[in-house]
């Protein structure tokens, strides 16, 4: 079959998003066997456990991949469980539980093959499988994350051909289907799974088969042998939640874990080289943003979402709030993506400007919440600077703190405007995701029919010149006056032991080879 494979990057890689108690169980020494070799020369080492630190999401954490925020939620899933597809290094669609994929001439059929592949009670993973999990996900009473992304199939129509073999019938014509079938919470959950098995005894076809659970405390795996791509070299991978920064580095310089997610700059260069850790940057790949409600006052003015993209100084915020370690932003998601409107021309501060619009709209003493947490590296130091930006405009910004627990939730629908970060997906799963009227992760209230026909329309086109131009005039219209103010562009970072090895350096998070433990080991 012709692989009609996703979207490319374009420039540098991408990463990122995620928000305790830090439960820590086992050890992770390893055990040598017949097929162990010299951890320094990369012949990987089977045994252990690896203890894995990542922010939390507090007590409602759950296994249900269908339902997963997080990157402790992504991490866990991709753990447990498989999806048909997932994004490369280069955001391209890379076959997984499928083995490939082939459209008919007018793009609106597509046929999908199944891989020989078994989930953790033995039973095959079938094309009657997919179509359960894809029907949960569309669930029209469910706020499940892919739902957006699943939108362009028609699945009364779709069907399973044979065991292995799934028609995929379209809405309308859709030339890069396989980013459905890796967008971010599609995995692939047996025929009949109910919502609450999934925190009890979740039953995948990932690498690693599931031993307990404490919702916000722990999550223990163990390795499955029968795993359709290879087993695990580890035997054990145990996830503990530490929402501290702080808490994670100590764990890991400590030994109680060995593998810290999302570590400040800071804390990069205080151990870089040094010999006691490990430090993994991925360069310029986590969207930072402010995020505007643009259904609510004040941003329902777009006046007024235009004065905000003129009071930032983005390389203030990288300088202050990521130590340098990013790259300015100019409104727009993914850059360096294909498809990214990269001809626009860079925004700068201009206070004057700024406050011109803001007397126009009837808001010259104008006074916002900036909702903040420290649930991700540079959020409370980027809201306390841009009150600072603010006030030189003549706008009060009183910045709240919220929960590590319950942030992300919290900022979905509530508050006017929030501190905001993405990770790496293709532009067009960004705004299936975030920006469509019935797009479930829509922080900003964007809500246009018209845009949302756009999108369709760039989905349908087959020439890929014409694709690009419906892609540039989205993005144009968001520029203008849309509700994500993109300041940057963060390095992602991760600390590891220097007994890990196995981890890529040149996978964004949210792509396959990221927090990708089945390819770890201890030496």
């Amino acid at each position: 079959m012709r692989d009609y494979s996703g979207l490319r990057r374009r420039g540098f890689l991408a990463a990122a998003s995620g928000a305790g108690a830090l439960a820590l169980v086992g050890c992770g020494t390893s055990e040598d066997t017949s097929d162990a070799g010299d951890g320094n020369d990369g012949k990987p080492q089977r045994g252990g456990r690896l203890r894995a630190a990542f922010a939390g999401g507090g007590a409602s954490e759950t296994l249900d991949p269908h339902l997963g925020n997080l990157f402790a939620d992504a991490a866990r899933a991709k753990a447990l469980f498989d999806k048909l597809a997932d994004y490369g290094d280069d955001l391209s669609a890379q076959p997984r539980l499928a083995s490939g994929w082939e459209p008919n001439a007018g793009l609106d059929r597509w046929t999908v093959t199944l891989r020989d592949a078994d989930f953790h009670n033995g039973k095959p993973v079938t094309a009657q499988d997919v179509l359960y999990s894809y029907r949960r996900i569309a669930d029209p009473k469910k706020a499940f994350r892919a739902k957006a992304s699943l939108e362009p199939i028609d699945l009364d129509a779709s069907r399973a051909v044979n065991a292995r073999t799934v028609e995929f019938v379209l809405k309308r014509p859709t030339a890069e289907f396989p980013n459905v079938l890796a967008a971010f919470g599609s995995y692939i959950v047996p025929d009949g799974s109910s919502d609450s098995g999934f925190d009890k005894q979740p039953v995948g076809s990932g690498p690693f088969r599931f031993v307990s659970f404490a919702p916000g405390r722990s999550a223990v795996f163990r390795r499955n042998d029968a795993y359709w791509d290879g087993a695990p070299h580890l035997d054990e991978l145990e996830f503990v939640v530490a929402n501290e920064e702080s808490a994670r580095i100590n764990a890991l310089l400590g030994g109680q874990v060995e593998y810290a997610h999302e570590l400040n700059p800071t804390t990069a260069r205080a151990h870089e080289g040094k010999g006691q850790i490990e430090i993994v940057r991925l360069q310029g790949s986590a969207m930072q943003a402010f995020a505007m409600k643009t259904d609510r006052a004040p941003f329902d003015d777009k006046r007024v979402r235009e004065a905000f993209f003129l009071i930032a100084d983005r390389q203030e915020l990288i300088d202050g709030a990521l130590s340098g370690a990013g790259v300015v932003g100019n409104d727009l998601f993914g850059k360096g993506y294909e498809y990214y409107a990269d001809g626009l021309p860079q925004r700068e501060q201009d206070l004057d400007r700024a406050r011109s619009l803001l007397k126009k709209a009837g808001a010259e003493d104008l006074k916002v919440t900036l909702d903040t947490s420290a649930v991700a590296a540079g959020f409370t130091e980027a809201a306390s600077i841009f009150r600072d930006q603010a006030a030189k405009a003549g706008v009060t910004v009183e910045v709240k703190m919220g929960s590590k627990d319950s942030y992300w939730a919290d900022i979905l629908d509530s508050g006017t405007l929030s501190c905001y970060r993405s990770g790496a997906m293709p532009i067009e799963s960004h705004i299936s995701q975030r920006l469509l009227t019935d797009s479930t992760t829509n922080a900003t209230k964007w809500h246009h029919k018209d845009f949302d026909a756009l999108y369709q329309q760039a989905q349908s086109t087959k020439d890929e010149k014409e694709r690009t131009a419906l892609f540039e005039r989205m993005q144009r219209r968001l520029y203008a006056e849309g509700g994500f103010l993109v300041w940057g562009f963060a390095d992602w970072i991760i600390g590891t032991g220097r007994t890990v090895k196995g981890v890529e350096h040149e996978a964004p998070a949210n792509t396959l080879d990221w927090a990708r433990f089945d390819k770890v080991w201890l030496a």
